[in-house]
């Protein structure tokens, strides 16, 4: 049996140019789907997987991330003078406790697998996960305790991954599979953001990992991949034969949060699961699309 997942890394250093300007003073990860930063979403997620420990990879003007995750003691004795209570537990509830998060900083950006190597002190020589905020995913179970339960039966590193059209695996890591029984894909190399034609299936890596501590000593070597970067796929991929290695196909929809389309669509299926805000928003929905079609 594989070793318990206890610890998080969550890669929080990228400067969200694509959301400019509202990025230009808030972190991407900040930005709230409905009522909730999308960083919330990744932690909560890693919560519910049984997570304790939640390792964020930072930079400069990160701040708001760390003061998201403390206590606001003005805040919360103003809530609860106003008797106010509901809102101190939509503040205080989800919060991890003491000494469970850690923030390391990445000084440059140098990629994704630079990002992830900066938490090797911290992380150790256990198995961990690596979250995306950016990919957000609507599940029954969350993300990430789908992996942990294939993680306990498999071991190694898994990846979360979908299938995509060809024309988009130049945007992804896409898995070479030695066989596929539909839920578990074993992988037998990975080629990080491939030419369509060159790519050697539509199966894509999705932001949700857990790896073995033995993908640092690949990244020690800093060697740089696609787009000049040091990207955790190649590292991932030098582990290959020497560890169990598989893909698992998730129950949900993703929603890539890094793209404004993406964004606006999550906030759109969150909203409308919510029993306070989903009929008064389908209402409006039909409606628009209603008037829309009278006006073309």
């Amino acid at each position: 049996m594989a070793a318990n997942v206890r610890k998080a890394v969550f890669p929080v250093g990228g400067l969200g140019t694509r959301f400019l300007p509202a990025t230009k003073a808030i972190p991407k990860e900040m930005l709230p789907v409905v009522d909730k930063p999308l960083i919330q979403y990744a932690v909560e997620e890693a919560a519910a997987a049984g997570i304790e420990e939640f390792i964020f990879v930072t930079s400069r003007g990160k701040t708001a991330i760390e003061d998201h995750f403390d206590h606001s003691h003005l805040l919360t004795t103003s809530l609860e003078a106003s008797g106010r209570q509901d809102l101190v537990a939509l503040i205080e509830d989800w919060l991890p406790g003491p000494g469970q998060v850690a923030y390391v900083r990445q000084m440059s950006p140098l990629g994704l697998g630079h990002a992830v190597w900066c938490a090797r002190h911290l992380v150790g020589d256990e198995p961990f996960a690596v979250i995306l905020p950016d990919d957000l995913v609507q599940a029954e179970t969350p993300v990430m305790a789908q992996m942990v339960a294939a993680h306990a039966e498999m071991g190694g590193n898994l990846v979360a991954v979908m299938d995509v059209p060809r024309e988009e695996t130049r945007r992804y890591g896409i898995l070479d599979v030695a066989h596929d029984d539909g839920r578990l894909a074993e992988v037998s190399g990975l080629v990080e953001k491939p030419d369509p034609a060159d790519a050697p299936s539509t199966l894509s890596i999705i932001g949700r990992y857990i790896l073995s501590a033995d993908v640092f000593a690949e990244l020690d070597a800093m060697e740089p991949g696609a787009g000049g970067e040091i990207q955790l796929t190649d590292a991932m991929a030098r582990l290959i034969g020497r560890m169990p290695f598989h893909g698992l196909r998730y129950e949900g929809r993703r929603f890539d949060c890094g793209d404004k389309l993406g964004y606006l669509e999550a906030t759109v299926a969150f909203a409308l699961a919510r029993d306070d805000l989903g009929p008064g928003l389908a209402s409006y929905l039909s409606s628009t699309v209603r008037a829309t079609g009278e006006e073309s």
